[in-house]
């Protein structure tokens, strides 16, 4: 017997339903599972893509919404929604990026002790990078490795 549950939750404005159940259907990515301890996975699911059902349920667990995710992807706000529409999968590169960002809201979420903590750190303006925002920096992997290094400083108690 299966039991279910009906979650609503926001994401780019659009109403996602989450069914909770004790059933497995099919392998998916889940959020609470990924993290960098398995490369070789990592690497392979870049290499097939990450279609827009999974990058919903990697970015329902984020601050960003749909605008801010398009920067960030360096596509436009109206090619995401045909991703949306026609369920298409990101590129390899669309995908590493999407894969980073989650893995650093992760990180950031563990340092800080809360996602909001963290959130409120991506929003501020930041000495040690320059007087600008972190979540700035979310749109290039130089700049998600730089905010991956701030984040072990912070973790390690270096500040400065």
């Amino acid at each position: 017997m299966t039991k279910n549950k009906r979650q609503v939750s926001y994401i780019c404005g659009e109403e996602i339903e989450k069914m909770e159940t004790n059933q497995v259907n099919e392998p998916m990515i889940a959020y609470n599972t990924l993290d960098s301890n398995n490369v070789l996975w990592l690497i392979n699911q870049v290499r097939i893509g990450i279609n827009y059902k999974k990058f919903i349920q990697f970015a329902s667990n984020g601050p960003f919404n749909l605008l801010e995710w398009a920067g960030f992807l360096h596509l436009s706000e109206r090619t995401m929604l045909r991703y949306k529409q026609e369920e298409k999968t990101f590129d390899t590169l669309q995908s590493e990026k999407i894969i980073e960002i989650t893995l650093l809201q992760k990180k950031g979420t563990e340092v800080f002790g809360s996602a909001t903590q963290f959130n409120l750190w991506l929003n501020t303006q930041n000495v040690a990078l320059g007087n600008i925002m972190p979540k700035q920096m979310l749109d290039n992997s130089f700049g998600i490795n730089l905010l991956k290094d701030e984040l072990s400083k912070i973790e390690y108690g270096v500040l400065a």
